[in-house]
């Protein structure tokens, strides 16, 4: 546990000590949800039976927002993987007496927790701009506990891509590519429900659409899935991935 505690904690001061980062992660969420979110607010109505909860277009955006952000910090730290390889972190790690899983584990915690506190700034944001919706203490409890499976289980995927991969430019173009279809898929910013079926089942096989729907019902009171089954998905897709982040970074070769 102290393994995994220090690189948690290493993970969290680069991070927290990086203020352009901080505020950098916050252009793509404020992008969608200022310039999306009051553009498309007029003109997008009915959402009410959508699973929006009863609220305005932008209020049904923000969780798909702070899903979103919770994404794309964890599956983009994965780039410290690669970073630590490249200026021996990593080899001086890997050679010591340590679990090669316990390091992976603590790069995981670390990466999603990153991407918890992403998610929550993007949340404070978009509750201060009119969005309608109120959140109650268990909603938001609800809210974070799919955030961090969110966060756990893209940061494992990130981690899992980043293992196999030696240079930092290949390891964001790939994340790009897998990360927009994930992000346009999972209903974040339409409701599922507007989906032709082809389009609809490919949605359901997104696990950030669980997630979203989750994050949406925590917020809102409503969404278009069983949060239970929400929850079970999520959880399932989380253990897979964090097993596969597990066996391929075991074969790490410095």
């Amino acid at each position: 546990m102290d393994v995994i505690y220090t690189i948690w904690l290493r993970n969290l001061k680069r991070y927290l000590r990086s203020k352009s980062r901080i505020i950098g992660s916050l252009g793509m969420p404020m992008f969608f949800l200022l310039i999306i979110g009051f553009g498309l607010n007029p003109l997008v109505t009915g959402l009410g039976s959508a699973g929006a909860g009863g609220t305005n277009y932008i209020g049904f955006i923000i969780p798909g927002i702070v899903g979103m952000s919770v994404l794309f910090t964890s599956m983009f730290s994965g780039i410290q993987i690669i970073w630590d390889k490249q200026f021996g972190f990593l080899k001086e790690t890997l050679v010591a007496p340590i679990s090669r899983i316990e390091i992976m584990l603590g790069q995981t915690f670390g990466g999603a927790t990153t991407s918890v506190i992403q998610g929550l700034l993007t949340l404070v944001i978009g509750l201060l701009v009119g969005s309608g919706i109120s959140v109650t203490p268990f909603g938001f409890i609800v809210a974070v506990v799919f955030m961090v499976l969110v966060g756990v289980s893209f940061t494992a995927l990130g981690i899992a891509f980043a293992s196999k991969m030696d240079d930092m430019h290949g390891f964001q173009l790939i994340m790009n590519f897998v990360i927009f279809p994930i992000f346009g898929l999972s209903g974040a910013v339409f409701p599922l429900s507007s989906l032709p079926t082809w389009l609809k089942a490919l949605s359901y096989a997104d696990p950030l659409t669980y997630g979203v729907q989750g994050i949406r019902y925590g917020l809102t009171g409503a969404s278009e899935m069983d949060p239970v089954l929400s929850f079970a998905v999520l959880m399932m897709f989380t253990v897979i991935t964090v097993l596969l982040g597990q066996h391929l970074f075991k074969k790490i070769k410095i």
